[in-house]
């Protein structure tokens, strides 16, 4: 396993690769190491897009390339100049070209790697996963304890949002909605993870130094630590324009706590439309308020939370890999022996 999701911190990349790990480390069939400086490997496993890691890509072994993004939709989350957009572009749908196998987290990402000349044969869809021990339902009289520690208001409907703070995570949307729900109280975890080069650095600098009376903001915190966050809150909302399978989305599913999202396509295949959704201000003020006032309802979306969560678990997450890794193999070196 080759990476450096985890320089820096509060991103959901860095959450999967981690998760991906520790569950490929369970299979007895393989021998798992990380960042190894040996050569020997049958596997390279490649989560991250850097140089160093592509020198190290040949024909000895098998070169596996997680696809954790597409350049053509990264510009909402980096603001580079023009010419290294180009040239960042350029390298990274080379990167893709290179690898042996790709695997992506979202089918929906499938179509885009076609366009850049990938063949389909080479693609394969893997969903995230989340440890079920690790993020976990919480009993109440420790929920109240955790609500005092990270200064939640326990007699409010609380409204999560997490993520790094830039454009595509529809961050103006998030607080506006607070602006006009002052019954409910909104609570963002996360920050500018790689500084000044995110896009909307300056604008959302100055907009969390002027949040609403109901809106708390948390900053970057470790993993860890998250599990008390969801179990704190009522319900998730996540306005991104973009994303590829949020590891938030899981994470709070294991948690059976209901999620509000933007009207994707890209969640469809994923999430089989188990989940509320709006497409704007208006719309997700209504889906929050009744999450918050009819019960019903509130229980229908913890109930699809909870069979998202029991969809992705461990065991067929575990099969699917270890089948991956051998399928990809014997392919790998059936080619080699023909040649």
């Amino acid at each position: 396993m080759l990476s450096k999701a985890e320089v820096a911190q509060g991103q959901g990349v860095a959450s999967a690769y981690r998760e991906q790990v520790t569950l490929v480390s369970k299979i007895n069939d393989f021998n798992v190491e990380i960042n190894s400086k040996k050569s020997d490997f049958d596997i390279y496993h490649i989560h991250s897009v850097h140089p160093g890691y592509r020198m190290r890509m040949n024909k000895k072994h098998l070169n596996i390339v997680y696809v954790h993004f597409i350049p053509a939709k990264n510009h909402q989350s980096i603001k580079l100049p023009k010419i290294a957009e180009i040239i960042f572009d350029a390298y990274v749908n080379s990167y893709y070209r290179k690898a042996d196998e790709l695997v992506v987290v979202n089918p929906c990402f499938i179509k885009d790697l076609e366009k850049l000349g990938i063949p389909r044969e080479k693609i394969t869809y893997i969903p995230n996963y989340v440890d079920h021990n690790e993020f976990c339902v919480l009993e109440k009289e420790k929920v109240e304890e955790l609500k005092d520690k990270y200064d939640i208001p326990k007699d409010k409907f609380v409204v999560l949002g997490c993520g790094q703070i830039q454009t595509r995570k529809g961050i103006d949307d998030f607080v506006e909605t607070a602006r006009q729900n002052p019954d409910l109280f909104f609570v963002w975890v996360g920050g500018f993870s790689f500084g000044r080069i995110m896009h909307g650095y300056r604008k959302y600098r100055k907009l969390f130094k002027n949040l609403p009376q109901n809106m708390l903001h948390i900053p970057i915190i470790d993993r860890k630590y998250m599990n008390e966050v969801y179990n704190s809150c009522d319900v998730l909302f996540m306005p991104s324009y973009m994303e590829l399978f949020p590891m938030t989305i899981l994470e709070i599913a294991n948690v059976h706590k209901p999620f509000l999202v933007r009207d994707l396509e890209l969640y469809k295949p994923i999430l089989f439309s188990k989940y509320a959704k709006g497409n704007n201000v208006e719309e997700f003020s209504s889906e929050l308020q009744k999450l918050k006032n009819d019960a019903t309802y509130y229980k229908e979306q913890s109930d699809n939370a909870e069979f998202v969560s029991d969809f992705y678990n461990e065991e067929m997450l575990t099969k699917t890999w270890k089948e991956y890794y051998q399928r990809v193999l014997i392919k790998w070196k059936s080619k080699r022996k023909s040649k």
